[in-house]
């Protein structure tokens, strides 16, 4: 089973990024971030674990309003250093863990945290301004990384108290992999802070020592505290540091705190805690039985003859193509695909493999791969085949013997203005 070997606080302000990327570790000014951060590159360097759980919040660069969400899980095999206007910084990418983030999703979920979650997603200085600080990555990066964004910039964001429900959760998840893995579990952002408004600037290292008395010794006493609460203590944008509750609820209710730091060189109050489990706490479910509770839901449904189920292993062996043809619902990247469609495949980058189904459109060797349905009907739409000739082609029969099997014989596709077929109607 996988361990959590401890858990880590840290500030996540790109000032730090601007530090290590000007090699400033001499200067005066930014010698106590770098301080700060000698001892958690150490013990990192100790414990070596093999996978960060990664909470941070991402700023408006990947993520963006158009959907927004709140706890938003990544599963992909690396994660890209982001651009934030000004170029990514030169580093390499992280690789991921897949297993590790579906487990623990299945498990999150299975206590009733509604996720989403991400592919192809670069990462921005939430999550690599502290990393570059803390671990060598000349030409890799020594541990893999599952991160958690967490939307704490448009109001309503999670509570204090659900973010350290989900920490509670997560632990069950980790500890029920099963896999030998040793996990530290990373949350990010704070201390206080305000960047926004006449208020721009405010601090309150007061506050800042209260919140980490309470993370470390009472931490469900920070949960009872409003988001108004934290703005008004720690500024509007300060109040990500609920995602420290996370982390924390991650570890036992008693833990042993092997270092801290804290200064406050401009904007923000920046900070660094390293804790560790210090006895194991009484758990109500046993790792054995959060496992079987997770996989209750979904036990025997891959075995359903004649379905294929769209799962995270589908969604990310056919994620090229799914993106591919989603492109059709976009008028010039339709054209493309009709009026050049060898040049088309080629762009999107296809395999031999992938582009052989589309050139045949072999509609049950596409939902096996993993392209979803929903999917398969907008390439349907665009060349003008009706959804009835899917599920015919799926279940390996004609058209005709399929219709014979329907109460009514009608044919549709999804409603568009595509073709001259305008009027054929939609359903499934």
């Amino acid at each position: 089973m996988a361990t959590i070997v401890g858990g880590i606080a840290t500030s996540h302000t790109p000032s730090i990024a601007y530090a290590v990327d000007t090699k400033k570790a001499d200067d005066p000014i930014w010698a106590p971030i770098f301080e700060g951060f000698a001892p958690v590159r150490q013990w990192l360097a100790d414990k070596k674990p093999d996978v960060l759980f990664y909470i941070y919040n991402d700023h408006v660069t990947s993520f963006f309003f158009d959907h927004y969400s709140t706890f938003a899980l990544g599963f992909a095999e690396k994660f890209p250093v982001a651009d934030e206007g000004g170029g990514p910084r030169p580093l390499p990418a992280i690789k991921g863990h897949p297993a590790l983030a579906r487990h623990i999703a299945n498990g999150l979920v299975a206590d009733e945290f509604d996720l989403s979650f991400f592919q192809e997603k670069g990462l921005d200085h939430g999550v690599f301004s502290p990393l570059s600080m803390v671990l060598p990555h000349e030409r890799a990066w020594p541990v893999a990384l599952v991160p958690l964004q967490v939307g704490v910039l448009q109001f309503p964001i999670p509570t204090a108290r659900r973010c350290f429900a989900l920490g509670r959760s997560l632990r069950k998840a980790i500890q029920s992999f099963p896999e030998d893995l040793k996990v530290v579990v990373v949350g990010s952002g704070g201390l206080s802070h305000q960047v926004s408004g006449e208020r721009a600037g405010f601090n309150n290292t007061e506050w800042d020592m209260e919140f980490l008395e309470l993370l470390e010794k009472d931490p469900e006493k920070l949960t009872q505290l409003s988001i108004a609460d934290y703005a008004k203590r720690g500024g509007v944008e300060g109040a990500e540091v609920i995602m420290w509750l996370i982390m924390r609820g991650a570890l036992t209710p008693k833990v042993r705190k092997v270092h801290q730091s804290y200064c406050l060189p401009s904007m923000t109050a920046t900070a660094t805690v390293v804790y560790e489990d210090l006895a194991e706490d009484e758990q109500s479910e046993s790792p054995a039985a959060h496992l079987a509770r997770a996989e209750r839901e979904y036990g025997g449904i891959a075995k359903l003859e004649g379905s294929y189920p769209f799962t995270f292993e589908r969604s990310s062996r056919a994620y090229r193509l799914n993106r591919y043809l989603h492109g059709i619902i976009q008028p010039e990247l339709r054209g493309r695909f009709l009026y050049d469609r060898e040049g088309s495949y080629d762009r999107g980058g296809l395999t031999e493999e992938e582009k052989n189904m589309l050139r045949t459109l072999d509609w049950r060797a596409m939902v096996q791969y993993g392209v979803i349905f929903f999917i398969l009907e907008k390439l349907a739409a665009a060349v003008g085949v009706p959804n009835q000739a899917i599920y015919a082609a799926m279940r390996g029969e004609s058209l005709d013997d399929f219709q014979k099997t329907r109460k009514t014989q009608v044919l549709y596709s999804v409603a568009g203005t595509h073709g001259k077929d305008s009027d054929k109607g939609t359903g499934y």
